[in-house]
């Protein structure tokens, strides 16, 4: 491969890195629920497509974000919580634009229970 060749491909992929939503930091939503609106906090750090970080809503402690992942503006992860003894996965679908993420979420075993809501960067 030529030295030519080689800076082409590495400027694509600096664009490609520069044209990735940044999404590090905290966000914070309202995000409705069969028992009223619940507070949720995400603090996310986003690496060389990796996303990590923790997930926190009113009814529950942080819990690390799982399978995460950053496609240009699209997030994805995955949380695990423990509910009346059952352990349930919750993926999580977004977009970022600017200041928000609009998300889908749902419970694994039930993909057509689809909750939307909208996240906020903290300032």
């Amino acid at each position: 491969m030529t030295m030519r060749a080689k800076l082409v491909i590495l400027s694509c992929l600096l664009a490609a890195a520069a044209w990735a939503a940044d999404v590090t930091g905290k966000w914070t939503a309202e995000v409705q629920g069969r028992q009223g609106t619940q507070t949720v906090t995400m603090n996310l750090k986003a690496s060389d497509g990796a996303l990590t970080g923790t997930f926190q809503g009113a009814r529950g402690g942080a819990v690390d974000i799982q399978d995460g992942k950053v496609d240009g503006n699209n997030i994805s992860f995955s949380i695990t919580r423990e509910m009346q003894g059952n352990s349930i996965k919750i993926l999580y679908e977004g977009t970022a634009a600017g200041d928000e993420i609009k998300f889908k979420m749902h419970p694994e075993p039930a993909p057509d229970r689809v909750t939307e809501f909208t996240a906020k960067k903290a300032q």
